[in-house]
């Protein structure tokens, strides 16, 4: 139904929307054209860089806690083990297409919880500290996308092209109790300079979502006045 969130997951569109952000920007009188930077948090942060890799326009990106949602899905995969997967999502669409709407399978409850069930795994509870309890529950952000869109996410790889980025400078942070932290070293690592790396003491991925007291927002501010010129 319109206007009702899909939960589809088009990672093109997500690298699209940064391009069309700066687009917006532009547009408006009090914006220097010269001037624009973006941040992502989470997997935002993989697609801002994406979107950085071809849209010359954004003159620095900091990325927030940063997920490569590729690696995400694919995992530790073997070939065979994907050829399943795929197999398993190809044959979901069918299903999607004759029931008239895709799968959706929520990982969060409708209603926000007091506390996270014991019986839960990190990072599993780390997720539930966010978007299960009141801190960060929302009825329309159930965690997730449609079980199809898997495929799409498979199939779209955001930072083959990280190193074209350079010159432009892009700042990671990353808390030091983080367990994405690999996908801020692995994209630090093959990015070209000038890049910088800012690990924040006492956080896990989530605080840097909403903790003001962990997010480094004068660090943000002085990276992007420095850069953006």
């Amino acid at each position: 139904m319109m206007g009702f969130p899909g939960n589809v997951s088009s990672p093109d569109i997500f690298v699209e929307n940064f391009s069309a952000a700066v687009d917006f920007l532009g547009l408006q009188r009090l914006v220097d054209r010269e001037k624009i930077g973006v941040i992502g948090i989470c997997g935002s942060g993989g697609f801002a860089l994406s979107a950085a890799q071809c849209d010359t326009r954004i003159r620095a990106v900091a990325v927030m806690s940063m997920y490569d949602l590729n690696v995400a899905v694919r995992g530790n995969m073997n070939r065979e083990e994907l050829q399943a997967a795929k197999e398993r999502l190809s044959r979901q669409r069918w299903v999607d297409a004759e029931n008239g709407y895709p799968e959706y399978l929520p990982g969060f409850p409708e209603q926000p919880i007091d506390k996270v069930p014991e019986d839960i795994p990190e990072p599993g509870a780390e997720w539930f500290r966010f978007y299960a309890l009141k801190r960060g529950h929302h009825p329309n952000a159930r965690g997730g996308f449609t079980t199809a869109s898997e495929l799409a996410i498979m199939n779209f790889r955001p930072l083959d092209f990280i190193d074209e980025i350079s010159p432009r400078p892009i700042l990671f942070v990353a808390g030091d109790r983080v367990h994405s932290r690999f996908f801020s070293d692995i994209a630090y690592e093959r990015d070209l300079e000038p890049k910088e790396m800012l690990v924040v003491e006492d956080a896990e991925h989530i605080d840097l979502y909403d903790r003001r007291d962990r997010i480094p927002f004068d660090r943000l501010a002085e990276f992007f006045t420095v850069n953006v010129q």
